[in-house]
Parts: structure tokens; sequence; C-alpha cells
């Protein structure tokens, strides 16, 4: 399970869950449940941080709990 903070929330418009990854830019995933866009969005990070190492960009190092609701 990563440790970047993950903000998952219903998107009327999409009629979907969306999971963004603030600290990752354009890292994002949704799905038809809570727990599938929770799913989803964990394989997107992984494939973020691959794309960067790959193309040798900075990973940033998870900060945690950036904002409090």
């Amino acid at each position: 399970m990563s440790k970047y903070e993950i903000i998952i929330y219903w998107s009327k418009e999409d009629q979907s869950f969306i999971a963004e990854v603030p600290e990752l830019p354009g890292c994002a995933a949704d799905g038809a449940t809570y727990r599938e866009a929770l799913s989803n969005v964990e394989v997107i990070i992984q494939e973020w941080i691959e794309t960067a190492q790959e193309e040798g960009r900075p990973i940033p190092k998870p900060k945690g709990r950036l904002m409090f609701a």
C-alpha cells in the first residue's frame, strides 16, 4: 500500500468514485465503488513512479496527511 495521501470522492458527472494523489501530478483513477477506486489508484501510483524513474524525473517523498477535512 502506498504512503501517499489519496483523496477519494464521488463524481456525479462521471457517476464514479475518483481517487486523486495530490503529491503526484496527474495521478488519479476511478472506480464504480470506493474500494475499486482505491485499488485502481494503487496500480496507477506504481505506474506513475515507474514512468518517472524511466524518464529520470524526480519522485516526491510521501508527506503523509496534507489537508484537513
